[in-house]
């Protein structure tokens, strides 16, 4: 037997305002075809004045642990992978865990901006095989909207607020195609933080910035980057791309979803895509899009999931998952 972890819960979380492409077109020099046939976006959720990224991770979070069937108390690990952190200090992750009126175990943030949730999957499962931690709630949460600037059409079409939550408990497994998660692949590279990032921080301007991003270059080294993660983590685990039941992309762009899908030769009847829901909302964006595939009733226990994604840093990842 083995100690391993599976995912038990699951929920998300978007704010009520709704910005179509048409009403960004009254601002910018856009419209919906040109946001539509370049990303695949129709849409992003914007956060209310006053809703913090920690207000949306504990939404997704009381979802998460209501379809689990457990409570807060049940919890001994909060993880938050976000990038819009509430404040500088203390993390977004602590600030969870007073709104849900714990003060037990441990809590910690993740910032590895649109890749932060595989790489929390990774950390979490970690701490739960190496007995560190028996229940985790895993939280993917942004306020992309408060870093962009408003008057740049290649950014502010593309991002949104929103947040997904796992709950991830040990479990002990006898045979390799139980649910659990299987394996991670991460990768980065800081050779390349300027083809995205934000241009402010504390110990540098003092501001918080606004979000820069050379979009083609971008584009260029998504593809090849993320389809060399999957093949690395399937081909680790003896798995071949035909294994693979639902593809569970981050949720940036539909040229770059269709790109990766079709490089490492993926049917796309099965890609999950929600981006044109909620655009792009960094961390958040996996888990939106594996609640959108729960909910729909189409995964089924023992699926083989494969999550991926990239971000600023650049940093790059993917999960293999076989679904309780």
């Amino acid at each position: 037997m083995s100690r391993k972890a599976k995912i038990t819960g699951i929920g998300s979380y978007l704010p009520a305002e709704i910005i179509s492409n048409n009403e960004l077109s009254k601002t910018l020099d856009t419209s919906d075809e040109w946001i539509t046939t370049r990303s695949g976006i129709k849409q992003r959720h914007r956060a209310a004045e006053g809703e913090a990224t920690s207000d949306i991770a504990l939404q997704a979070a009381q979802a998460a642990l209501s379809d689990a069937g457990i409570t807060a108390q049940d919890i001994d690990l909060i993880i938050v992978s976000t990038t819009t952190p509430d404040l500088t200090f203390p993390a977004t992750a602590a600030l969870v865990q007073k709104k849900l009126g714990i003060n037990h175990g441990a809590a910690f943030d993740v910032q590895a901006v649109c890749s932060g949730f595989v790489y929390g999957l990774s950390v979490a499962s970690a701490m739960v095989e190496t007995g560190q931690a028996q229940r985790v709630l895993l939280i993917g949460a942004e306020t992309m909207t408060r870093l962009l600037d408003w008057e740049d059409r290649t950014t502010a079409v593309l991002f949104g607020d929103g947040g997904g939550a796992v709950v991830l408990e040990a479990t002990e497994i006898t045979t390799p195609d139980a649910p659990h998660i299987v394996g991670s692949y991460l990768r980065s590279d800081g050779n390349l933080t300027d083809l995205l990032y934000v241009d402010g921080g504390p110990s540098t301007t003092g501001t918080t910035g606004k979000l820069r991003m050379q979009g083609r270059e971008v584009y260029r080294h998504a593809v090849g980057n993320i389809a060399e993660a999957i093949e690395s983590l399937l081909q680790k685990h003896n798995l071949t791309v035909d294994d693979i039941d639902w593809f569970v992309p981050h949720q940036a762009n539909k040229r770059i979803i269709d790109g990766v899908a079709k490089k490492i030769g993926l049917p796309v009847e099965k890609t999950v895509v929600t981006v044109q829901e909620h655009a792009n909302t960094s961390a958040a964006s996996i888990p939106l899009a594996l609640h959108d595939l729960v909910k729909s009733g189409r995964v089924a226990s023992g699926d083989v999931l494969m999550l991926e994604a990239m971000g600023g840093g650049l940093t790059w990842g993917a999960n293999l998952v076989i679904w309780a």
